[in-house]
């Protein structure tokens, strides 16, 4: 599923084509998009393929093509503070995005089939929390991973905000999904090859739009005990943040509003420029005509205006290319620098930071 939208060199060129053909919509959505990388969630030797609109399969490791998450991030309607579940979380590429959203004040759980997936999932978010300036930019909701089949939630769960699934659900499953869903709620999941949102408008009413024509795999079905009966599985819990933590989480914003404020009153502009893109210039030419015996021949020939288009073309390619040639310095993360400079012992620096290792 997929290819809806034209390959991309990079991230940031392929949430431009998204942005284009209005798979995404929302500033909140773009943002998220373009700071997790979506070739960092791919394995070594595939990541060629990141940023072409098509899923990607590897053993269990599976994602879903960037014009699916598209419309299920715009679909979900985010908002910061809410609850959501991940139903089949996969690499946790989605829940990470999801995170940057919902802030440090929401909750974020995910449940997988497979163990070796969430595994990999948690070496992708501690790779994101130690590595990504893109954790400096915002405030996260980290996400919980379990293993376990999303039809054998245990009954007494509690319900959320927001739920996903990424696996085809069949119509018998489609009320036990529902159940899970707070009033107010939405429910993004694959449905009889159409991506649905479905809206718990009241205890016991519903409203659902088609989305999108999809082809997803089918949920696995839960295998029986020896009793006959499925083993129910415990979703993570919804811990209250301590004081130490939240301590934490005012200092940075605090900090981060400063540095907001600062850059404002100096005039510095703090969006990254745009892209800078090729120029290209179709190549004009004048017909004239010659006598050959007693036939007029047509004959193109170039103008001098032609020339002069050339070769402003090709000095822009040359200044393009010696541009690209040029290192480019590393981004500087202001919070950082600015929890660093602080009179604190170094303990405190580091916890304010959370260990980042840049």
């Amino acid at each position: 599923m997929g290819g809806a939208v034209s390959a991309g060199e990079d991230n940031d060129d392929l949430i431009d084509n998204l942005k284009e053909a209005q798979y995404i919509r929302t500033e909140s959505v773009e943002q998220a998009f373009r700071a997790i990388d979506r070739g960092d969630y791919y394995l070594e030797g595939y990541r060629d393929n990141a940023y072409k609109d098509l899923a990607w399969k590897h053993g269990n490791i599976h994602l879903s093509a960037p014009c699916i998450y598209s419309e299920v991030m715009e679909a979900l309607k985010l908002q910061p503070g809410l609850s959501f579940l991940n139903l089949g979380s996969g690499t946790g590429y989605l829940s990470t995005m999801v995170g940057l959203i919902l802030g440090p004040f929401g909750i974020n759980h995910g449940i997988e089939l497979h163990s070796d997936v969430v595994e990999y999932a948690k070496e992708k978010l501690e790779s994101f929390i130690k590595y990504s300036d893109s954790f400096d930019k915002f405030e996260f909701c980290e996400p919980a991973f379990v293993v376990g089949n999303c039809l054998e939630i245990a009954s007494d769960s509690h319900q959320y905000d927001r739920i996903y699934c990424g696996a085809g659900v069949q119509k018998d499953h489609e009320n036990y999904m529902k159940i899970l869903l707070k009033v107010g709620g939405i429910l993004v999941m694959p449905i009889e090859d159409q991506l649905t949102q479905i809206l718990r408008t009241g205890q016991n009413t519903w409203e659902s739009k088609n989305i999108l024509a999809v082809s997803f795999a089918p949920l696995v079905q839960p295998n029986r005990n020896d009793n006959g009966k499925h083993d129910a599985v415990g979703l993570p819990p919804c811990a209250v943040r301590n004081l130490q933590d939240l301590a934490r989480i005012y200092i940075r914003r605090t900090l981060r509003n400063f540095i907001n404020e600062e850059m404002k009153a100096k005039g510095i502009a703090q969006k990254a420029p745009p892209k800078r893109k090729r120029r290209r210039c179709r190549r004009r030419r004048i017909n004239t005509y010659v006598f050959v015996g007693n036939q007029l021949i047509p004959q193109p020939l170039d103008s001098e205006e032609d020339e002069r288009m050339e070769d402003d073309n090709k000095e822009e390619e040359d200044k393009d290319h010696s541009e690209a040639l040029k290192p480019e310095e590393p981004p500087r993360n202001l919070l950082r620098e600015k929890i660093m400079s602080l009179p604190l012992p170094e303990s405190l620096k580091a916890y304010l930071t959370y260990y980042r290792e840049k």
